[in-house]
């Protein structure tokens, strides 16, 4: 027997008669941020070289934000989930696919979108920048990675009745060979003893359209808490590498430095030894790992 609802209808009768337009609907878009760590040449050839953290940008080649700075990304489409959004923004801007992906956060400020009520399911990823091959969409006049350097300017902590108010403001700035942007976020956490939230807010904004300046520091927040407790960090890695250049990577995702007999604990479940050493480095060849999960093939 079909199951009434308040009205005497069935499922099937709700159905038929149920208008899409009783809502008004939003759009949806996939916004990605993609994440490579670059080594810059050293002065010398016996030094390493330097890594540094970099983020992939997109010139808007239309309105609204023309000539600004952006995150990839797109809308959805009617048949596709957001994953499969995400996947096929990541290829179309890198050529690359089958690299670590996971979704962020949704999104949904009023008017964060000017042309219409737009909501952003974003991703993060992670590349190896060995596999890299940029090319920009259909609707960007240019793509470029962008170094990118996280630093906070102050904290303030507040009591509240049932727990408190801990507020930090950072400073983003990014760099490319031609360009420099520069943005303050607010990130505001709300501690009580039933529950727990977190805000972010646009304090100033120089070059970065939407309000993609806000994703950009929810995700290095996201990045470098998952390095402390995962293995997150060797998706951005070669096949081969150097506990010293892995270090590197960890040192400049989190930006500081690190003691290198508690790193080498500290990773030394999460990589395996092959037989293979670096060749032509400019001093003494060092043994390369690769990570644990992955055959020496």
């Amino acid at each position: 027997m079909d199951l009434l609802d308040k009205d005497g209808l069935t499922e099937h009768e709700f159905l038929e008669q149920y208008s899409v337009g009783d809502y008004e609907r939003p759009s949806v878009t996939t916004d990605m941020v993609i994440f490579t760590v670059t080594a810059e040449e050293a002065d010398s050839y016996r030094k390493l070289p330097e890594k540094e953290l970099r983020v992939l940008l997109i010139r808007r080649a239309g309105h609204p934000f023309l000539g600004k700075w952006a995150l990839p990304g797109g809308f959805v489409r009617s048949n596709e989930t957001t994953e499969q959004a995400a996947v096929r923004e990541l290829c179309e801007e890198t050529g690359v696919k089958d690299v670590y992906l996971e979704q962020l956060y949704t999104f949904s400020d009023i008017g964060r979108d000017p042309r219409t009520w737009v909501i952003s399911c974003s991703y993060m990823a992670l590349i190896n920048s060995d596999k890299l091959e940029l090319k920009a969409g259909d609707d960007a006049a240019a793509a470029a990675w962008f170094k990118v350097a996280y630093r906070p300017l102050w904290e303030k902590k507040e009591r509240i009745e049932d727990g408190y108010i801990k507020t930090l403001e950072y400073e983003i700035k990014l760099s490319s060979e031609e360009e420099e942007l520069s943005a303050v976020v607010a990130r505001t956490m709300t501690a009580k003893t039933t529950s727990t939230g977190m805000d972010y807010q646009i304090v100033s904004n120089d070059g970065l359209a939407f309000d993609h300046a806000k994703i950009i520091a929810c995700a290095i927040e996201r990045l470098r808490g998952k390095v402390n407790y995962t293995d997150i960090a060797l998706h951005l890695m070669p096949k081969f590498f150097t506990l010293t250049e892995l270090q590197q990577v960890y040192e400049v995702v989190m930006d500081k430095e690190l003691l290198k007999a508690a790193f080498r604990r500290k990773v030394a479940d999460l990589v395996a030894e092959t037989d293979q050493y670096t060749e032509n480095a400019g001093h003494r060849p060092s043994r390369l790992y690769r990570r644990n999960w992955e055959d020496e093939g």
